[in-house]
C-alpha cells in the first residue's frame, strides 16, 4: 500500500482489484416498491397525495400497488440472495410508521422488523435509510419541510425506528438526496409535494439538514445506552452529487454558471454537513431570499454531526452554461406537461447544453469518467471526508422481453461495468470507496415518471408482478462472485441454457 492508502485507512486491493471487504449491494425505496399504500394502518404520504393531482404523474400512475414488495418481501429477499447481494439498502416509510404523524403504528414497524430478520437470515446486511421522500401528508399540510418543526418530528420518527430495529441494524442513513426533496420538490414542483416556492425550498433545504443533525445525535445517544451498539453503529447521509462542467471553460459566463450549480447542487450540502458552514458565494447568490434568517443560533453545530460514511448517488454529470439555450435545441424528456420551474433558486437562468454523448432513457448523458473525477475531487477538497459508498448508480433503458423470456439489456450492463471501472480507478487514485449499490434491484414506481421508466436489474411485469432477472442482473451477480473469489450456479453466474432459465 502507498502512504496515502495507509493514512486514509484503505484496505489493500484483492486479486480482483477491489479493496478487501468491499461491499456489494443494491438499493430501493419504500414508496417505489412497497405498495400496500393504505394497508395495516398506513396513511397518505406526500407521494400518495401528489399522485392524485391531475397531470402530476406520467400515465396517471400511483404508488398504491407499486411492485407489491409489502406482500412479496420474503421472495424478494430470496432473489437478493440468489444474486449474491451482500447488502440491501432500503428505506422505511415515515407514513407507514407514523401515519398522520400521530402515534407509532406497530404494524408498520413490524413489517420492517420482519424484513430485517429475513435479510439477516439470508446473510445480507440491512442498510436502512430513514427518509427517501415520503413525508406524511399530514405534516405537509402543516407546512412540510418549509416548517422548522418538521425537523423535530423527524427526530422523533428516527428514535421510534431505532428503538425497534437498532438491536439488529447497524448501518443507518438519515436522508437520501435532500437536493431532490427540497429544491426539486419545493422550488421546481416536479416532485411531491409539487410546490413552486423558492423561499420554501430553501427553508426545506436547511430544515432537512437540521433534521439530519438532530436524528444523528439522538441515534448515537440511544446506541450508547446499549452494550456494543455504539461500536457497531455506522451512521451517515446520502447525497446526489454532480460535476458542474462549464460548457466553455474560457467563457466567464459559463464558468460562473458552473460555480452556481456546483454551489446549489454540491456545496450547499457538503459544506454544512462536513464543515459546519454554508458557502459564502452561494449565500450571496441567494441574498434576495434572506437564507441566513432561516439559520438559527446553534443550527450549524447541530448539523455538523460526526458521520461514519458519506453515501454518493451519481447517475450523470452536468454540462453547464450561463447562456440561453439555442433556438430549436432538443430538451431532455419530462414526465408530464404539468408546469414546473427551475430548482436552482437564484440561478434559474442556467442551461444545460448537450455534449452529444450517449444518453439513457431519462435523457441523462453517460460519462463514466465523471464518477471517477467526482470521487477524486471529494477526496482532495474535504479533509473531514469519511469513507465513501456509492449508494446509487444505475440507468434506465427501454427494456424488451425477448421471445425466450430474457431481457438482454446490454446498455444497462455496459453502463454498470463502465461505472464500476470508474470507481476502481478512483480507488487507485486514493479515494476511500468501500462499497457499491446498484440502482435499482427492481423496476418500480419512478416518481413523476410513474411506471414509464425502468431502472431495475430485475424486470417486473406490472400486471402479474412476476420478477425476471435481466442480463444486467446476471452480469452484476458474476461481478460480485468474482470479486469475492467465488463462482457457482447462482442466477447471476449461470451461463448458456441455465442462464436462459434464470
Amino acid at each position: 500500500m502507498t502512504d496515502d492508502h495507509i493514512s486514509r485507512g484503505l484496505a489493500a486491493p484483492s486479486e480482483h482489484g477491489w479493496p478487501a471487504g468491499f461491499l456489494w449491494g443494491s438499493a430501493t425505496a419504500a414508496a417505489q416498491i412497497e405498495g400496500a399504500a393504505h394497508e395495516d394502518g398506513k396513511e397518505d404520504s406526500i407521494w400518495d397525495a401528489f399522485a392524485r393531482v391531475p397531470g402530476a404523474i406520467a400515465g396517471g400512475d400511483t404508488p398504491e400497488r407499486a411492485v407489491d414488495h409489502y406482500h412479496r418481501m420474503p421472495q424478494d429477499v430470496a432473489l437478493m440472495a440468489e444474486l449474491g447481494l451482500q447488502s440491501y439498502r432500503f428505506s422505511t416509510s415515515w407514513a407507514r410508521i407514523n401515519p398522520g404523524d400521530r402515534q407509532v403504528n406497530r404494524a408498520g414497524l413490524d413489517f420492517y422488523s420482519r424484513l430485517v430478520d429475513e435479510l439477516l437470515g439470508a446473510g445480507i446486511l440491512p442498510w436502512l435509510t430513514l427518509y427517501h421522500w415520503d413525508l406524511p401528508q399530514a405534516l405537509e399540510e402543516r407546512g412540510g419541510w418549509a416548517n422548522r418543526d418538521t425537523a423535530y418530528r423527524f427526530r422523533d420518527y428516527a428514535v421510534a425506528v431505532y428503538d425497534a430495529l437498532g438491536d439488529r441494524v447497524s448501518h443507518w442513513t438519515t436522508f437520501n438526496e435532500p437536493l431532490c426533496s427540497s429544491l426539486i420538490a419545493y422550488a421546481a414542483g416536479e416532485h411531491a409535494p409539487g410546490r413552486r416556492e423558492p423561499r420554501a425550498a430553501l427553508a426545506a433545504l436547511h430544515h432537512q439538514h437540521l433534521a439530519h443533525g438532530l436524528a444523528a445525535a439522538a441515534i448515537r445517544d440511544l446506541a450508547a445506552e446499549h452494550d456494543g451498539r455504539a461500536e457497531q453503529l455506522r451512521l451517515g447521509i446520502t447525497l446526489n452529487l454532480t460535476n458542474a462542467v462549464p460548457n466553455d471553460p474560457k467563457d466567464a459566463v459559463d464558468l460562473d454558471a458552473a460555480r452556481r450549480i456546483d454551489g446549489l447542487w454540491n456545496r450547499m450540502y457538503l459544506d454544512p454537513l462536513l464543515e459546519g458552514t454554508y458557502p459564502a458565494d452561494v449565500l450571496e447568490d441567494l441574498r434576495d431570499y434572506r437564507f441566513e434568517e432561516l439559520v438559527h443560533d446553534g443550527d450549524l453545530g447541530a448539523i455538523r454531526q460526526p458521520i461514519d460514511f458519506l453515501g454518493v448517488n451519481h447517475y450523470h454529470d452536468d454540462n453547464v452554461s450561463g447562456h440561453p439555450a439555442p433556438a430549436g435545441v432538443v430538451l431532455a424528456p419530462v414526465p408530464t406537461d404539468r408546469p414546473t420551474s427551475s430548482p436552482f433558486v437564484g440561478s434559474e437562468f442556467v442551461t444545460f447544453p448537450s455534449r452529444h454523448l450517449p444518453t439513457t432513457a431519462m435523457g441523462w448523458e453517460v460519462n463514466p469518467s465523471g464518477l471517477r473525477e467526482l470521487l477524486v475531487r471529494l477526496t482532495a477538497e474535504y479533509p473531514a471526508l469519511p469513507p465513501l459508498y456509492i449508494t446509487e448508480n444505475g440507468a434506465s433503458y427501454d427494456d424488451t422481453v425477448d421471445d425466450d423470456g430474457r431481457i438482454r439489456d446490454l446498455e444497462r450492463e455496459a453502463y454498470i461495468v463502465a461505472h464500476l471501472d470508474a470507481v476502481r480507478e478512483a480507488i487507485a487514485d486514493g479515494a476511500d470507496v468501500r462499497g457499491y449499490f446498484v440502482w435499482s434491484l427492481l423496476d418500480n414506481f419512478e416518481w413523476a415518471w410513474g411506471y414509464a421508466k425502468r431502472f431495475g436489474i430485475v424486470h417486473v411485469d406490472y400486471d402479474t408482478q412476476q420478477r425476471t432477472v435481466k442480463d444486467s442482473g446476471r452480469a452484476y451477480a458474476r461481478i460480485i462472485a468474482e470479486a469475492a473469489g467465488g463462482a457457482g450456479d447462482a442466477v447471476g453466474v449461470a451461463t448458456g441454457s441455465a442462464a436462459a432459465r434464470a
